[in-house]
């Protein structure tokens, strides 16, 4: 579990971890601590001085990858369970992962993750509401369900530890969309990631809008310099809001310039407005009716928040202005070069 500054969640995540059903004699958390200053530090400290299975493992370099990379070299297991300090997780956890993985050969087992608010304000349940739509994260499982099978990612995830020595580590270049390229990685190689409806997780999300549409700018910016170290990693539905904003700006350009060119803009906009009304409707209809009419408005700034991301993010790429270019390979051949080649076994 990598945290940081995580005080007012990593109680009850822990609490829920060392409540789960599986044989908790066979089980070690490792909390990998990115020098949290919030006072998180002191309560895993505590829960290790109660609970011999809990450790406290430090992360000088604060970034999730790094620390997730600590945790495996650390780690002693035949499964490697990836959690976040912002979930809780039932009783039945861990058995379903690991259940499943038997069941499934998968290499990498996950389920879905059930978006919660931190609060009950009219803020956090847009943030739920955009959040667990179809059209507003683009149809990702994980999010909005979906059926038992093979999948693309899965949340956090249940490994096999084998799956390191074939294809590497976490690369610590992606402070950000670490997760979704070493998922990609895997089925690269040949390797199977499984998604599992009935394994749950409630995550809290963030509590404003504002938080929502820094992260979106975030992830999309993020998005093209992963498919620079990572082309096997490109998903067009991690574009799609990229070119919307493209084909907004191009077509508005167009339409300073000439007056026919407003109509090319009614094209773009009329279907995306009549979508974002219908996931509206559904999305109101389940958190409650006075959010229908704030909604369309921001689907459409979220994805434009996550679409700006994507063309700020590629033209730093097309600068040479970014980390992952700056970035030394994790392992020769990493990345972009030979993704399923096997590494060196000390990563």
């Amino acid at each position: 579990m990598p945290v940081r500054n995580e005080v007012g969640f990593i109680e009850r995540s822990l609490s829920s971890v060392l409540a789960q059903d599986f044989p908790m004699a066979q089980v070690e958390i490792l909390v990998v601590d990115g020098m949290s200053e919030d006072g998180t530090r002191q309560i895993v400290g505590d829960f290790a001085r109660r609970h011999a299975s809990v450790r406290l493992i430090d992360n000088p370099d604060r970034i999730v990858p790094k620390a997730l990379n600590v945790a495996i070299r650390v780690a002693r297991g035949h499964w490697l369970v990836r959690l976040d300090a912002h979930s809780t997780y039932p009783p039945d956890y861990l058995r379903r992962c690991v259940d499943t993985a038997r069941r499934t050969d998968a290499d990498n087992t996950g389920g879905v993750c059930i978006t919660l608010t931190r609060d009950e304000s009219d803020g956090a349940r847009l943030v739920q509401a955009i959040s667990t739509s179809g059209f507003g994260v683009g149809g990702a499982r994980f999010r909005v369900g979906g059926e038992e099978g093979p999948a693309d990612t899965v949340p956090f995830g249940c490994f096999r530890r084998s799956v390191f020595d074939d294809v590497g580590l976490f690369d610590e270049r992606l402070t950000r969309n670490q997760d979704y390229e070493f998922n990609r990685r895997l089925s690269a190689a040949g390797k199977r990631v499984w998604l599992n409806p009935a394994i749950k997780a409630e995550y809290y999300n963030q509590a404003r809008l504002s938080g929502l549409f820094e992260q979106a700018f975030a992830t999309g910016k993020w998005n093209p310099w992963m498919w620079h170290v990572a082309p096997y990693a490109f998903a067009l539905r991690h574009a799609i809001p990229g070119l919307f904003v493209l084909g907004l700006l191009v077509v508005v350009g167009i339409g300073v310039i000439v007056r026919s060119g407003w109509i090319a803009i009614a094209v773009i906009i009329a279907p995306y407005l009549a979508l974002a009304i219908l996931a509206s409707v559904r999305q109101s209809g389940r958190y409650g009716r006075r959010l229908l009419a704030l909604l369309p408005p921001l689907f459409l700034a979220y994805h434009v928040s996550y679409g700006l991301g994507t063309l700020w993010g590629g033209l730093r790429l097309l600068l040479g202005a970014t980390p992952v270019q700056r970035g030394r390979e994790p392992w020769p051949g990493a990345g972009r070069y030979r993704a399923w080649t096997k590494p060196p076994r000390n990563g």
